[in-house]
């Protein structure tokens, strides 16, 4: 039930707990630590998360990451966000959305306070009604008639309206907040009762206990009685702050209260450089105390007494007093039914504000410097890309002692805390060095007759000719856990492509990614484009990252399948290549060779088994099992301790078979194999469309015409006859190296290297040509001809 403590007269009751509250007043220097588990209300019906969420208060987050550790919350709503768009009544829907965020949040065992505006609003729409109802009954008994004149609403007052609409707009809250068995309490202020040494007090108290309950309070100014702001009292010192509005109302009670975070929701996603809605506005993602003089404030919101510039203000003076703050868009319908949750989760939403300015630029910023530094790079001549890369070889043997420490750092870190999987991709060697090396001067080779290309050339009219000429992407997002080696090769790729580059990779490679971005820059300072290739060392989210959707044009993950499948899903408006499984199948055709059948199946499961190449389903034809090939296979994988899974089919054949597998859609990433039984190769085609993810399929057979068969109709990326699954790559390609191998439908499939990382344009040169005159009636024909296409340099 909802209790409505007045501030005009709850002193008695705050008397009574003063005493209680003195002694438990949390202070700035220390927050009392709350127990390991929180105790579940008894009629609560929302199950509660336990997080940590103690801290001591006195210095605000430094980062967005840290905001999850927050524990009391003041979200604020803005008038905008709680009237709808005539200014007269309640946007039912918006409201119903933060009320369910607010107690999600509060069942997790955060300290949820609410600052609302929308009295004033809600109070005109039943003022309106009444008088509206008046004058249509005085009317009808004076005319003798029901016909109404048309009649004019006189002007209301505000502070009518907020007295009439006040307990309506707490009801509303007491029934949405009933559905999440949440109590709700409301606390009307003015500014007197902050600055009043008693009154504050008394407030402070009723405050604390009703967090201590598990109460949401749900504070207002009182604009029934609210007297005019006093003048030139505003931003004074720590304990000045004049209450005028609900955003000054908001930063006073956040940091009377010690509070963690206050959310300020309004009708913009945030701070903005100029003003929202110019062509050139860029909304702000961590604003900083003295960033205000850069700022254009524009005109404040359609409803409510506060501009962005009072948001600012306020937003200020709580970070000075220690409340990390995050202004926010509250109205858009899209993001508004989680707009609270994500900021509460760290995500990158509205505008953060810190206290600490992190040295190197933001993600943001090292995007407009890839994009600026990859068409500098692009409009290079092939021969200077290839100069880059090849110094780039250079380093990564010169500088290999240097590689190697920083490498080990790595590993010595990572001891203990990666599987050995992980730990053989996050390790570097003299070989794996020298390997690298040569794969750069591959690319470089390949990159002489790449950008600029001319694909075709057709004679329009006379005069009149159009080429299709090759062109980089844009800027390039590559995101790859663990390996350090794929940094040189996607940055000579992105070079040789003239395509600006963002790097995100793995902490546990951090050392390793360090030293190998600054040789990257190194090398591509020999011709001044240093800033095309940026790695990204902020604390952004993959999520977040996956947004920049201005920024970046394809998104390139390289790692586990659980990471593709994240970013394929967190990717909204940007391209991405990759494959979200590498499950390869090998079919061991009734005339495979013995010979050659045991090579082919420990060279692809157990070289590299954590690659996304090595096989994980091995299918034998019916005819093989109970022959020395089958029981060869066996033994070859029982000495290399290789667990066998059974598929259902061979699990039947077997009195005591291995253990029956739980999925025949299965990417193992260890010593561990599937086998199956088929009858034939078309029922081996139609087991690998079912189970496989379109990576490497395999025959092993001696029938050509079989193979053939084989590899037209399998639907695969790579498809092979008589060779590992392990070829599938870029380097054994003869591609120098890969991005990734995509398993999609666009221009690159299998292994991507120079070629998938360009797209096309059209150039049209004419000589005063309009479309006018190829009309019925016009001077000139289409010829449409096709022109002989420059040989490609092939040195």
């Amino acid at each position: 039930m909802l209790s409505q403590v007045y501030h005009s007269g709850f002193k008695p009751f705050n008397q009574r707990l003063l005493p209680w509250v003195q002694s438990t007043a949390v202070t700035r220097s220390h927050r009392v630590q709350p127990p390991a588990v929180r105790h579940v209300r008894p009629w609560s019906n929302i199950p509660f998360i336990t997080v940590p969420l103690s801290r001591a208060h006195g210095k605000s987050f430094a980062h967005r990451s840290e905001l999850k550790h927050a524990k009391r919350i003041v979200v604020k709503l803005g008038s905008a966000v709680v009237t709808r768009g005539d200014e007269c009544g309640l946007a039912l829907g918006r409201l119903a959305s933060i009320v369910e965020q607010v107690s999600v949040l509060q069942n997790q065992g955060r300290e949820m306070m609410l600052v609302t505006s929308g009295a004033v609003a809600f109070g005109k729409q039943r003022l309106r009604h009444e008088i509206l109802l008046s004058q249509s009954v005085r009317q009808a008994l004076h005319s003798g008639q029901n016909q109404l004149k048309e009649m004019a609403i006189p002007v209301l007052e505000a502070r009518a309206c907020a007295a009439a609409g006040q307990s309506g707009l707490m009801a509303l809250y007491e029934a949405m907040f009933t559905q999440y068995s949440i109590c709700a309490a409301q606390i009307l202020v003015t500014n007197l009762d902050f600055h009043d040494e008693q009154k504050r007090r008394n407030l402070n108290g009723t405050l604390h206990e009703l967090l201590r309950m598990n109460i949401v309070p749900i504070v207002n100014t009182n604009d029934a009685v609210v007297p005019p702001a006093e003048p030139n009292s505003d931003l004074q010192g720590v304990n000045v702050i004049s209450v005028k509005d609900n955003d000054s109302l908001a930063a006073r009670l956040a940091v009377e209260m010690k509070t963690d975070l206050l959310i300020v929701l309004s009708d913009v996603e945030g701070l903005f450089d100029s003003p929202p809605g110019s062509d050139d506005a860029k909304l702000i993602d961590i604003f900083y105390p003295g960033d205000q003089q850069s700022v254009t404030f524009g005109t404040k919101s359609r409803v409510g007494m506060g501009g962005m510039e009072a948001k600012v203000k306020a937003a200020l003076w709580a970070l000075q007093g220690g409340t990390s703050v995050v202004i926010a868009n509250g109205t858009h319908p899209k993001v508004s039914g989680h707009v609270i949750t994500d900021i509460v989760e760290g995500k990158k939403v509205g505008t953060f504000f810190s206290e600490v300015k992190p040295a190197g630029p933001t993600v943001e910023q090292q995007g407009e410097m890839a994009r600026s530094g990859g068409r500098m790079l692009a409009t290079l001549e092939p021969e200077q890309r290839a100069e880059i890369i090849h110094h780039l070889a250079d380093l990564l043997t010169d500088q290999r002692d240097e590689i190697l420490l920083a490498n080990k750092k790595d590993m010595e870190e990572a001891e203990g805390r990666l599987a050995a999987p992980l730990l053989k991709r996050l390790s570097l060697s003299t070989s794996k060095l020298n390997s690298l090396a040569i794969g750069l001067r591959q690319i470089a080779a390949s990159s002489q007759d790449s950008v600029g290309r001319v694909l075709r050339r057709t004679r329009v009219a006379k005069n009149l000719e159009l080429e299709q000429v090759t062109v980089p992407i844009g800027v390039l997002l590559v995101i790859f856990e663990s390996r350090p080696d794929c940094l040189p090769q996607v940055a000579a790729l992105a070079i040789a492509s003239g395509n600006g580059l963002l790097l995100k990779g793995g902490k546990e490679a951090s050392h390793s990614n360090r030293i190998l971005h600054l040789l990257t820059q190194e090398a591509l300072s020999i011709h001044g484009v240093k800033e095309a290739v940026q790695l990204v060392n902020t604390r952004e989210e993959v999520e977040d990252l996956c947004r920049l959707d201005k920024m970046i044009d394809l998104i390139i993950p390289r790692g586990s399948s659980q990471l593709v499948r994240d970013i394929q899903k967190a990717a909204k408006g940007i391209p991405v290549m990759g494959h979200s499984e590498g499950i390869c199948h090998m079919y061991v055709d009734a005339e495979a060779s013995v010979d050659k059948v045991t090579r082919l199946v420990r060279d692809s499961k157990c070289e590299y088994p954590a690659a996304c190449n090595a096989l994980e389903t091995l299918l034998i034809h019916r005819d093989l099992l109970r022959t020395p090939l089958f029981d060869q296979i066996i033994d070859m994988l029982r000495v290399e301790q290789v667990k066998i899974h059974a598929g259902p089919k061979f699990a039947s054949y077997l009195t005591f078979s291995p253990s029956e597998v739980k999925s025949l859609r299965t990417e193992y990433g260890d010593l561990e194999l599937c086998i199956e039984v088929v009858d034939s190769v078309q029922e081996a085609i139609d087991h690998i469309h079912k189970y496989g993810s379109s990576h490497t399929d395999v025959i092993v057979t001696e029938n050509e015409k079989t193979a053939e068969f084989f590899l037209q109709h399998v639907d695969s990326a790579c498809v092979f006859w008589n060779a590992s699954t392990r070829f599938s790559d870029g380097y054994r390609f003869g591609l120098g190296a890969e991005v990734g191998i995509s398993t999609s439908r666009i221009h690159a499939r299998g292994p991507v290297g120079l070629e998938g990382l360009l797209t096309t344009k059209w150039l049209l040169r004419g000589q005063d040509h309009v479309v006018s005159d190829f009309s019925e009636h016009g001077t000139l024909k289409y010829l449409h001809e096709n022109l002989p296409v420059p040989q490609r340099n092939t040195n």
